[in-house]
């Protein structure tokens, strides 16, 4: 390990041998900082909401099929024209220099090798173009935190657009930073810096909370924002952080390319509902227009399966793939993708669906164990 600021950053790198997604993180937890480990795992208030995104999963049930006639189902998809081996994909999370000391860049190596699509964060410990040159040309996006600071969101999608991103992520349920107690208990600040901050009036986001961080954000966002991204990125922009049909409309008419249901993992508003349990009903008001991203809760094959079939076309994971990077590099999320993806196949098997799309033909039972 390293030590940065005084705080300890991992430099494993090797093939993890996974028994669950769910073991992973009390291994995390006995090598990441205390700090560190809260800032990554907890949710916010009293954490219903992060809870309740892994119990939304068993109100719906798969049927298995049988005599479907099927062998070697195919997890490979095409999503905004990108031909990926998976449709799992690494959700926009920040800081993952404290789960590792080469961060985002082995997370984009590790994303590469699985065949997968990366999304990195504004509060990236890495820059933009390092995390894309760690993915050495597979596809990336890139989340956006929208500041108050024009300037500020000008250079970013700029350095987005060179480093070759194929679409930005504008997350806008982040407006305030949800009320995070292991944070004020840990009286956690981020040791290291965040890479993309530091050109600006946010500085690079070292010593601070990562409410102080947000404070920066723009605190109003409407649908006038996002078709603003939309002018001047000239790229696809997808809108996360949707739990609604009329914000999914909302986004759709102000012309983004894409819908993304989450609840930033139980981070934000706590008390609202899981995002498995919203899913369904924003990928009705979607219709088909544009595709839909998920997120949130995701620990099993079962999960991406279910999410499927409720209507997305992307399945995102964030927790789990940092306790990967921190047990072991990029080949500790490599391993993290393997795994859940060879956890989907088991499913798609005993359900009978050779491919995603079969998966998004099926139906999901709805009963009340």
């Amino acid at each position: 390990m390293v030590m940065t600021n005084g705080y300890e950053q991992q430099e494993n790198e090797k093939i993890l041998n996974i028994l669950n997604l769910t073991e992973l993180e009390a291994e995390a937890k006995k090598i990441i900082p205390t700090g560190g480990f809260g800032y990554i795992s907890s949710g916010s208030e009293d954490e219903w909401t992060l809870k309740a995104n892994r119990t939304a999963f068993t109100h719906r049930q798969i049927v298995p099929k049988s005599l479907s006639d099927m062998e070697d189902p195919q997890t490979n998809t095409n999503v905004f024209g990108l031909d990926l081996k998976t449709p799992i994909f690494m959700a926009p999370t920040a800081a993952q220099g404290l789960a590792h000391a080469k961060g985002e860049v082995d997370t984009a190596k590790g994303v590469a090798k699985a065949g997968g699509l990366m999304a990195q964060s504004t509060y990236s410990s890495t820059s933009i173009a390092d995390t894309a040159a760690g993915g050495e040309g597979a596809p990336q996006f890139f989340q956006l935190y929208m500041s108050k600071d024009w300037d500020f969101n000008k250079s970013l999608l700029d350095e987005a657009k060179q480093a070759g991103m194929k679409a930005i992520i504008l997350t806008v349920d982040a407006t305030v930073g949800g009320y995070r107690e292991a944070d004020i208990i840990n009286q956690f600040q981020f040791p290291i810096p965040m890479a993309n901050l530091i050109k600006f009036s946010e500085g690079d986001g070292e010593g601070k909370g990562i409410s102080e961080i947000y404070a920066a954000a723009a605190q109003k966002i409407g649908p006038a924002d996002v078709k603003r991204i939309i002018d001047y990125s000239d790229l696809p922009v997808i809108v996360k952080g949707i739990e609604s049909p009329e914000d999914a409309a909302y986004a759709i008419g102000a012309g983004a390319a894409g819908v993304y249901v989450s609840n930033h993992g139980g981070r934000q508003l706590n008390g609202g509902p899981a995002s498995f349990d919203v899913l369904e009903s924003v990928a009705k008001a979607v219709n088909g227009q544009v595709p839909v991203l998920f997120d949130s809760g995701v620990r099993r094959g079962s999960d991406v399966f279910k999410a499927i079939a409720l209507g997305a076309d992307l399945v995102g994971i964030g927790r789990p793939a940092i306790y990967g990077l921190a047990l072991g590099g990029a080949d500790g999320v490599f391993s993290v993708f393997e795994h859940l993806n060879n956890e989907l196949k088991i499913i798609m098997q005993l359900a009978g669906t050779k491919t995603v799309d079969d998966i998004k033909k099926t139906e999901l039972l709805n009963i009340h164990y």
